[in-house]
Formats: structure tokens, C-alpha cells, sequence
């Protein structure tokens, strides 16, 4: 499990430092980006097992990048986080591949057993 990347993608910087911390305590290698943009040049989506994203976000939202992975056929489990979601965000998420939608703030071992089960699937 310990060669699957893990790669965080939020504007908040604390979100960002916070939840890194979490994944390399349980022994996560991880990748944080900023921005969806950020992350899509970095060249890293080949490398990442598990995605965790933000919905909303300055330029292109969570779902934005769900949905052009999806278009690309780059099959990443993406668990998403979000301070705004709603039931109808919730479902477009989870229709679209989204393994698991969590409203901040979440416990944190929801969100490593929602990762674990990600990195199995």
C-alpha cells in the first residue's frame, strides 16, 4: 500500500498542510496541489491511487475535475470534501465515480477509511 500516492487538492493552505500530515501519519505517501489546474500539470495523475478534492475552488471546482478525468479516461478514485456540499452536489459527485463526499469537518478516520477503501478498490 505504501507505493500509492495520494494527492490532496485544495486552496486551503491549512486544509492542505492538515490533511498531508494525517496520510504521512499513517504511513501515506502524498502530493498536495493548490488548485485543480495545479495538480492536472503537474504530471502527476498517472502516479496518484486516490484523490482528494475540494469542490469549491478558484478556477476549476472539484467536480470540473472529476468530470475531465472521467472525459480522459483517468480512472482515480476521488473523495470529496467540501464546507458547501448539498444533497444535489452530493449525488453528481457519486454518479460520476466520486467513492465517498464528506462534509468538512469530517472525522478524520472517516476520511483514512474512505482512502483505504479507495487504494483497495
Amino acid at each position: 500500500m505504501n507505493n500509492k500516492l495520494v494527492a490532496v487538492v485544495d486552496d486551503d493552505d491549512l486544509i492542505r498542510s492538515a490533511l498531508q500530515g494525517l496520510l504521512k501519519a499513517v504511513g501515506l505517501p502524498t502530493a498536495a496541489f493548490a488548485s485543480a489546474e495545479e495538480f492536472l500539470t503537474s504530471g502527476q495523475r498517472h502516479q496518484v491511487a486516490c484523490l482528494i478534492a475540494d469542490i469549491r475552488m478558484p478556477g476549476m471546482s472539484g467536480l470540473d475535475l472529476q468530470a475531465k478525468l472521467n472525459i480522459e479516461r483517468c480512472r482515480i478514485p476521488i473523495i470529496f470534501i467540501t464546507a458547501h456540499g448539498d444533497e444535489k452536489m452530493r449525488m453528481q459527485a457519486l454518479r460520476a465515480g466520486a467513492v465517498e463526499f464528506l462534509a468538512k469537518p469530517f472525522n478524520d478516520e472517516a476520511l483514512l477509511e474512505s482512502v483505504r477503501a479507495a487504494l483497495e478498490s
